[in-house]
């Protein structure tokens, strides 16, 4: 009878507050940017209009945010930690009038549950304030203080008592970008509001208050200046303001694209969509417009408390909203000469020159050309994109002895190459899992300056050019970071390069690795470093500038889409900025070349994005397609 009873007994049971509290922190704090993010909020809606954020141990020691606000009398300084705590929302129908950041009564109390927690706070009508200590959302004190107008709270130790959680947490360098991530959004919503960012005794950020494109200018960078559109536009159904970046400064990677709703920050696929529409006509596919848009909207038509974070939102008519963002972008492109316009109303330069000129003064245009030009002849080089040779023959020590006369091919005219006979080996390679021999006549050839054709004894192959140079260069520089740091060529005249605060910390976080692949980079000043070399063997149609930018974008590319170790995703990035482009014409020793190194890595098959390089074509394959069925 006894089992009996302990089985029926009751089984559901309240949480304790502090174990709820706790789970509501696994949602609302998943890493020292989260509380960031949530005490900034807070300090902005007490009417703060000086805000500053000091961090040590990228938040993990201390996050520490000063305001000016309105402060908070003695009952709300201790009723504030409670969960549900809200001075937003009364009733039920205030949610679908919400303008504010945080409402939900959730963050000050999910904090308190994993952190040790300070907060002094002072309304500005009284002489004294009060102090709050909290560990673990168990109160320690709370008495009078003498403090300034506003608020200040310190989180110490962050996840303390959630080892576990703590355990998860990324590198400084990484958990810093977040911090920075999340500062750049709420300074771009607030630029009427005065910010300063402290890491470490440093100062990051001295944001003084100012309009919108100056803040995005203090934020980025002085070049910012010259590469923003003004958007606005105003409808019956959303009111859009902000900026786009110019598409010769788009970018490989999103993160400089910043969406705000009500001054909310969000994250919003569908209108990126609207703007990538925009920019169709002007920008490569592969490339990322910088945007600061914010869109004002009746909060009754949107639903904000879909997501833990509040970053996506539900829209009564997305459908408009999408137009209208797409229309108002691309109307800002055309007016400031953007995008392709024609003006009929416009005389042109060369209407002005022929009506200046009297006929017989106009002198025919002269045709130089020089009769003995033989196209297949010797000696005559093809009109083309500057020669790779040198780069593609960087690693040409690695590439195994009894390969190379394999692919080996005459140096004489394509149109001549099927009359040389080429000695016949014995060696056999194993290609896309095909034993292939040798051929005694071969030949090599390039289609549509993309793909690379060369006979083998069952047939020919076709090889994707910049597949195979991906993946050459990709193995190359994973073995200089492996095990040597690769040759550098020193700058003539070395480049300074100013970089966004988030770009300069993954500079910093990089460097020793950077270095192994050949850059010679050293620190300059606050958030800018001078390029004194880069790699040998890179073309020298990509300054050294520019490659240190695309290396940057396509590691944050790498990063959020690709789940590599740091050391691949610097291979990765630099193998994808410097290998050969589609449309670029190859001389047969380059092409050559390529073939030897791609089958002297480790996995020649197969590309960077997981599809194959080389399709193998047999004669019997070819014989069918010609057979009567």
């Amino acid at each position: 009878m006894a089992i009996l009873a302990t089985i029926m007994s009751d089984i559901i049971q309240l949480l304790p507050d502090s174990v709820a509290n706790q789970i509501a922190a696994g949602e609302v704090v998943q890493r020292p940017s989260s509380a960031v993010k949530e005490l900034i909020e807070n300090a902005i809606d007490s009417g703060s209009d000086k805000i500053q954020l000091i961090i040590k141990d990228a938040g993990k020691s201390l996050i520490q945010v000063i305001d000016n606000g309105c402060g908070m009398s003695i009952t709300d300084a201790r009723m504030c930690f409670e969960r549900h705590a809200t001075s937003k929302i009364r009733k039920a129908e205030d949610l679908f009038a919400i303008r504010t950041m945080g409402f939900r009564g959730e963050a000050m109390a999910s904090i308190a549950a994993i952190a040790q927690v300070e907060l002094k706070s002072r309304r500005h009508e009284d002489e004294l304030g009060t102090s709050v200590e909290i560990e673990g959302s168990e109160t320690i004190s709370q008495e009078p203080t003498s403090s300034a107008p506003g608020t200040s709270i310190c989180v110490k130790n962050l996840f303390y008592n959630t080892p576990a959680r703590r355990n998860f947490l990324k590198g400084n360098s990484v958990e810093m970008r977040h911090i920075i991530d999340e500062f750049q959004r709420i300074a771009l919503a607030n630029p009427e509001i005065f910010f300063t960012l402290h890491n470490d005794g440093n100062e990051v950020f001295h944001l003084p208050k100012s309009n919108l494109k100056q803040r995005i200018v203090h934020l980025f960078g002085n070049s910012y200046n010259q590469r923003l559109v003004p958007v606005e536009e105003e409808t019956s159904i959303i009111t859009l303001k902000g900026y786009v970046g110019k598409p010769e400064f788009a970018k490989k990677t999103r993160g400089e694209q910043f969406f705000f709703v009500n001054n909310r920050f969000v994250k919003d696929s569908y209108l990126n969509h609207a703007i990538l529409a925009a920019f169709k006509e002007v920008l490569p596919t592969d490339s990322y417009p910088l945007y600061v848009l914010f869109i004002d909207i009746d909060p009754a038509k949107i639903d904000i408390n879909v997501h833990p974070t509040k970053t996506e939102i539900k829209y009564q008519d997305e459908t408009s909203i999408y137009a209208i963002i797409r229309s108002a972008v691309k109307r800002s492109l055309g007016r400031y000469n953007i995008s392709p316009t024609l003006d009929f109303n416009q005389e042109t330069g060369f209407s002005q020159m022929i009506t200046h000129k009297a006929p017989e003064d106009i002198t025919p245009p002269q045709i130089s050309f020089n009769p003995d030009f033989n196209p297949f002849g010797e000696g005559q080089k093809s009109q083309r994109e500057p020669s790779f040779s040198q780069h593609l023959g960087a690693a040409e020590k690695g590439i195994p002895q009894n390969w190379s006369s394999l692919y080996e091919i005459a140096e004489a005219p394509i149109s001549t190459q099927s009359e040389l006979a080429i000695e016949e080996h014995a060696t056999q390679i194993d290609l896309a899992g095909q034993g292939l021999e040798k051929q005694s006549r071969q030949q090599i050839f390039q289609l549509h300056n993309r793909f690379i054709i060369s006979q083998i004894k069952s047939g020919f192959i076709l090889i994707d050019q910049q597949a195979a140079h991906e993946r050459i260069l990709y193995e190359r520089f994973l073995k200089q970071l492996d095990q040597h740091p690769g040759g550098s060529q020193q700058s003539l005249f070395p480049q300074t390069v100013d970089l966004s605060v988030g770009d300069f910390e993954l500079v910093k976080e990089l460097l020793p690795d950077i270095q192994s692949l050949g850059f010679l980079i050293r620190e300059f000043g606050k958030n800018t470093v001078v390029i004194e070399g880069i790699p040998t063997n890179i073309g020298s149609n990509i300054s050294e500038k520019d490659l240190l930018e695309q290396l940057i974008e396509g590691f944050k590319n790498n990063k959020s889409e690709l789940r590599l170790n740091k050391q691949e995703n610097l291979a990765h990035a630099m193998a994808k900025n410097t290998a050969i482009k589609q449309g670029i014409m190859l001389s047969v020793e380059e092409m050559n070349r390529i073939v030897d190194e791609l089958f002297a890595c480790e996995l020649p098959n197969t590309s960077l994005n997981a599809k194959p390089i080389i399709i193998t074509f047999t004669l019997n394959e070819l014989i069918q397609k010609f057979e009567p069925r």
